[in-house]
């Protein structure tokens, strides 16, 4: 067997998105030199690592056995790597963390300037919906989570890093006839809701039952980006987190629509498992936002 590292890491990013296109993408390189890499790793089994269903990659179980050997084995070699770093008095290993959709707009601020003094430190962040995050957590396969609202069923403890405000929100078309409106608007507009599972959704929710509120006619998406963009669009309105359209406020294009009762308050919050024992990463990372959390809101959202 004269298989590589190289091959080993490409056919790995294949297998976690099913697509030689989206590997070759992810890590920079040609969709051929993806290609041959994956056949050239093939050409040492006799068993099928992947097989083509129609136009679509299907990993073999053989395949995912490979798959599941090649992480260890690039997890030892990075293992290598931190204890090379941290002999030479760098601080180095792995951050792993899951971010809801809206937090992608809040994460990287409170990152930044932790990888620019740790530069040997790596992240992962992963960005999805908050029954993704939270079952991530979990299964302790992430190290931190960024939520707006704490989980009921998990043991966590966590920071508060900073305020997260929902309000209403329509193009710049609105007509705004009113100083204040009642619960009544709602009744009135298309409301364009997130997914299942969605943070925002069940904060929108609450509030609309809360406040017995029939709505006439409703869009659902997938992303905030996506709603952001139906907004935008004159599609509806939708109550959405401020800190995700800031630039679009400023600009006009996204105008608030002012409520009775909204914006809906919630809490930025960076959790992690009751009693978790961090690397010596996590721990100073941990320390890093306890010095600098307020130093950061200030900068980057006052």
């Amino acid at each position: 067997m004269n298989y590589t590292l190289h091959q080993l890491m490409i056919f790995l990013k294949i297998t976690e998105t099913s697509s030689i296109t989206k590997a070759a993408e992810e890590l920079h390189l040609t969709q051929p030199a993806v290609s041959i890499q994956l056949r050239n790793l093939q050409d040492q089994f006799e068993i099928p690592l992947t097989e083509v269903v129609g136009r679509k990659l299907i990993v073999t179980d053989f395949g995912w056995e490979i798959a599941a050997a090649a992480e260890k084995i690039i997890e030892e070699v990075q293992g290598i790597n931190y204890k090379t770093a941290a002999f030479k008095g760098l601080m180095s290993g792995k951050l792993k963390i899951s971010v809801v959709s809206t937090g992608k707009y809040v994460m990287p601020y409170f990152l930044s300037g932790f990888l620019k003094q740790h530069p040997e430190v790596d992240l992962k962040l992963d960005v999805t919906n908050k029954a993704k995050v939270l079952e991530s957590l979990s299964t302790n396969e992430v190290d931190f989570a960024l939520v707006s609202k704490m989980p009921e069923t998990i043991n966590v403890e966590g920071i508060e890093l900073m305020p997260n405000q929902l309000c209403l929100v329509g193009n710049k078309d609105f007509e705004l006839s009113k100083k204040l409106y009642d619960e009544g608007v709602f009744e009135e507009i298309t409301l364009i809701y997130r997914e299942e599972g969605s943070g925002t959704r069940l904060y929108m929710e609450r509030y609309l039952n809360e406040k017995k509120v029939s709505v006439r006619k409703k869009i659902v998406l997938t992303s905030n980006e996506a709603v952001k963009q139906a907004v935008l669009a004159g599609m509806g309105c939708s109550i959405m987190p401020l800190i995700g359209i800031k630039n679009e406020l400023k600009a006009g294009s996204l105008k608030i629509i002012p409520v009775k009762d909204l914006p809906i308050e919630t809490q930025w919050n960076l959790i992690y498992l009751k009693g978790r024992k961090f690397s010596p990463v996590g721990k100073l990372y941990l320390d890093y936002l306890e010095q600098h959390k307020d130093e950061l809101i200030r900068e980057n959202f006052s």
